[in-house]
């Protein structure tokens, strides 16, 4: 919208569209490999203690040789979208103007692929930066049926893989996220009403209502993402394309009796998934 080139000063431009001035000529610092290494660990120890809090995790990472305050560890756990898993005040909304549907999935006994999805949202970190992965999920196989990488948080590539599920596999009875504001979205839930799905959310910081793909992340991130290092978007793409084919073809699993997400996805697939 700034045209630097315009005979009119930058400044006047900015008061005629309402921008700051120091938003104008802000330019954005890449980040340092300190932070990076401090994120990954920050990463590291989120998923092995998900209750840990900034000033817990702030205590690890002092025993792992890392010097930093509880607000620096807080504003980096806020940029990489995490927080710890526990009660929150409910006047903390996930953003306002959203709505919030209520959880579904209690004492409801899921056993057929096709009949509850879920998806959920991971912070990637990389050899020299980082970026966010969305999957979507068949509950029951633990398929993984269609995923997206971003190096923001917005919604769109969160709509950009539930619109690849959806078209791909047809619509589930119940889709499961948490009450993140990508999953609050009108352009999300509204693509899951136009197609006659039911939406359920999770219970604030209750991570076990959406306890299958929490453990995907884990299996993502220690028996690929850590060991690799990625350089760039483009090649975690590739290397994520290819551990994905791996994780529902071959990866069996002990929760599925030793079966592949593959096995149990097309041997449980609902009558009427099929049909459609």
């Amino acid at each position: 919208m700034i045209d630097r080139d315009h005979p009119l000063p930058v400044t006047r431009q900015a008061r005629l569209l309402d921008l700051a001035r120091s938003t104008v000529y802000y330019r954005a610092v890449p980040v340092s490999d300190r932070e990076l290494a401090l994120m990954t660990a920050i990463d590291e120890i989120h998923l092995r203690f998900p209750f840990y809090g900034a000033r817990n995790i702030r205590g690890e990472l002092g025993e792992l040789g890392f010097t930093a305050g509880r607000q620096h560890v807080t504003t980096l756990m806020r940029t990489m979208g995490i927080a710890a898993i526990c009660p929150k005040r409910k006047t903390s909304q996930p953003q306002p103007g959203h709505k919030v549907y209520p959880y579904l999935l209690r004492g409801v006994e899921i056993t057929q692929a096709g009949h509850v999805w879920c998806a959920d949202i991971t912070y990637l970190p990389m050899a020299r930066g980082f970026c966010y992965l969305v999957a979507v999920m068949d509950w029951a196989s633990r398929r993984v049926l269609s995923w997206r990488v971003s190096n923001t948080l917005d919604a769109d590539f969160c709509i950009d893989a539930l619109r690849e599920a959806l078209d791909r596999y047809g619509a589930p009875e119940i889709f499961n996220t948490d009450q993140g504001s990508q999953f609050t979205s009108e352009g999300f839930t509204g693509l899951l009403a136009s197609r006659g799905v039911r939406i359920s959310m999770d219970g604030r910081g209750r991570w076990m209502d959406n306890v299958f793909i929490e453990r995907l992340w884990r299996s993502v991130k220690y028996e690929e993402v850590y060991l690799k290092g990625y350089e760039s978007i483009p090649e975690a793409r590739r290397e994520l394309a290819a551990y994905f084919e791996f994780y529902n073809t071959r990866r069996r699993h002990q929760g599925l009796s030793d079966r592949t997400p593959d096995q149990v996805y097309w041997d449980t697939l609902r009558t009427e998934q099929t049909a459609a």
